[in-house]
């Protein structure tokens, strides 16, 4: 099974429902890496010597370090989005078709359903 870093930033209900799932889930508190001011980098750099699939809300920052070419052991950018339920389905949809995110960079985005005012959570490879 996948293995997954949540940063800071990253909510803890979503974290809760991964775990429920039975992913192995570390969070930058209980890794004792939050409230540092870590930069980026170096919070993509733990993750990876962790052999773990970082996860975060924070698009605009990873996305620039995924293009730099960086070695990674997979990025997932979520939405900030109150439906954490409706996101922990998504990543687990995710998690379970894709076993290897080695120097991949996956964006959860919401989009509408066809014909109907209905949106619904997607996973989206981001390519450089």
């Amino acid at each position: 099974m996948v293995r997954l870093y949540a940063d800071e930033n990253f909510p803890l209900e979503i974290v809760r429902q991964l775990r429920q799932m039975k992913y192995d889930v570390l969070t930058s508190y209980e890794a004792r890496q939050a409230n540092q001011g870590i930069p980026d980098d170096e919070v993509l750099v733990f993750a990876t010597q962790e052999k773990r699939v970082l996860l975060t809300l924070n698009r605009d920052d990873f996305i620039v370090l995924h293009q730099t070419g960086i070695y990674h052991s997979g990025i997932i950018i979520c939405k900030d989005d109150r439906d954490y339920l409706g996101q922990s389905q998504i990543l687990h949809n995710c998690l379970s078709e894709n076993p290897d995110f080695t120097n991949r960079l996956i964006r959860v985005k919401k989009n509408n359903q066809p014909k109907s005012g209905i949106q619904v959570f997607v996973f989206q490879e981001y390519n450089i």
